[in-house]
């Protein structure tokens, strides 16, 4: 095996090579960490490597491998965390010079909980500051690049977890989704990205555990090493409300079992709430969409009155930034990103009123959104109205698509994810081509409230029939 054919390898089968004994832990985890460093200085997708860390858990994964312990799901496989995450004894900045030297004393439960499966923490990938916009940029680490051309954006908020794993840097990334920050930079790297139902896996790190609408969230190369993550990191815990009660399900059988998508209801839906998508978008998605009738399912053509929603997210996302962090920036005045000052500045000229109209609002989306599946199993989009922005766009300033102007980057770039962080339903988006500039372009597929398996298991039957993992984004210096 080449050690780029070892850094592509699928976290089910570096795992069931680990435990076969033909693979070493401290193998996998010594070439992740050095493709790891001599990946920065071209992709710049990490804030913190945690090389000794690291290698010692590889030792003792491989201690137990030699013992006959018996091993985790996900026991030597190399991992990464965003750095909006705790980790114990490894430094969380939240992308912040603020939080620069903030070393957490416990991990987040996601992180635990992958700990436990045996996987190996290899550092914390990058993120805007407070993962506050969807480029992943910050003046702690400067900008991280989209793994398949530097000239364009690695999306964000979660920018680094993507290109990390879309690089082959480990197949594992922990990220989060508050609204799009996972899906819109895997959309952008060409790699799966899954937002569970709300509750499936547990918040530990939100301050508003009831009014919730961020997720801790899985990010792979592919459908079954997401299934894999997932039911490692789902389950029941008393700090999250939505949580509780919760049955665990097993998301890689799921997805290995054999059969069909026959007599599911598929609605293929080309605009949320926008007018304007690239053509070779609306093109490989509408295939995409139509191939889902190859596995049995009826697939037909919907258009839902969903107004944009990206005005209510906004307001009620402004009010959360200046509760939790305004104070934070009159501390340090100058220190915060000029961008998320601007945008907490806003929420100066809001009253309770606006917000709670913003939560109405909230409810007539999940509303709405329901209706939709009385008549639908499954709804399919893009994920986004184009492929990656340049990698210097200003937040503030309107896109173009196809040579036409469109309107600002969160309303016209990915109205597509917005709803589904406020509505809480599952949306997981999969590769499903390149466009005619190179770039990946992706797939949304939503069902409806705890139907992560069916998700799941229309993604893995579309990715088996249409593969994409083998597609590697061209890294000469990485991979000669």
């Amino acid at each position: 095996m080449t050690p780029s054919d070892l850094a592509y390898l699928s976290a089910a089968d570096t795992a069931a090579a680990i435990a076969a004994r033909r693979l070493s832990p401290v193998e996998v985890a010594t070439a992740t960490l050095d493709r790891i460093a001599r990946a920065q200085p071209v992709l710049n997708a990490f804030i913190t490597v945690c090389r000794e860390e690291a290698l010692a858990a590889a030792r003792a994964a491989e201690a137990a491998v030699m013992r006959g312990d018996t091993l985790g799901p996900l026991h030597g496989v190399p991992f990464t965390v965003k750095d909006l995450i705790a980790t114990a004894g490894v430094r969380t900045t939240y992308g912040s010079h603020v939080h620069a030297a903030n070393v957490p004393t416990a991990d987040a439960i996601t992180v635990a909980r992958l700990k436990a499966a045996g996987a190996v923490l290899v550092g914390k990938t990058t993120t805007p500051e407070f993962g506050h916009k969807p480029l992943t940029e910050a003046p702690l680490f400067g900008r991280t690049l989209n793994a398949w051309d530097r000239s364009r954006t690695a999306g964000g908020s979660s920018g680094g977890a993507a290109v990390a794993v879309a690089a082959g840097l480990g197949p594992l990334a922990i990220a989060s989704d508050r609204g799009g920050s996972t899906r819109i930079p895997a959309a952008c790297n060409g790699v799966v990205g899954h937002k569970q139902t709300l509750g499936v896996v547990p918040d530990d790190a939100g301050p508003d555990a009831f009014g919730n609408w961020a997720y801790t969230t899985p990010t792979t190369r592919t459908v079954l090493d997401t299934a894999l993550m997932l039911h490692v990191m789902a389950g029941p815990d008393p700090c999250d409300p939505h949580s509780l009660d919760r049955a665990v399900v097993d998301y890689p059988a799921a997805v290995r079992a054999p059969g069909d998508l026959a007599g599911l209801r598929v609605a293929w839906v080309p605009y949320l709430g926008n007018s304007l998508v690239a053509r070779d978008v609306l093109d490989l998605c509408a295939a995409a969409a139509r191939s889902l009738a190859d596995f049995g399912a009826v697939v037909e053509e919907a258009a839902f009155d969903l107004p944009p929603t990206e005005p209510d997210w906004m307001l009620m996302t402004q009010a959360f930034w200046h509760a939790r962090f305004w104070d934070l920036h009159k501390a340090h005045p100058g220190v915060i990103s000029e961008t998320l000052v601007r945008q907490m500045a806003r929420a100066e000229t809001q009253t309770a009123a606006d917000l709670e109209r913003a939560i109405f609002a909230r409810t007539r989306i999940y509303r709405a959104v329901q209706a939709w599946f009385s008549r639908w199993d499954l709804v399919v989009m893009p994920t986004l109205s184009r492929t990656a922005l340049p990698a210097d766009h200003d937040l503030f300033q309107p896109i173009t698509i196809d040579n036409q102007t469109a309107d600002t980057v969160r309303r016209s770039w990915y109205p597509y994810t917005h709803p589904f962080n406020l509505a809480g339903n599952p949306a997981c988006t999969v590769p499903c081509g390149l466009a005619a500039d190179g770039l990946p372009v992706a797939l949304q597929i939503v069902g409806p409230w705890h139907a992560d398996a069916r998700v799941l298991r229309a993604a893995a039957l579309y990715e088996a029939a249409h593969p994409w993992s083998a597609r590697r984004p061209p890294l000469p210096e990485l991979d000669g």
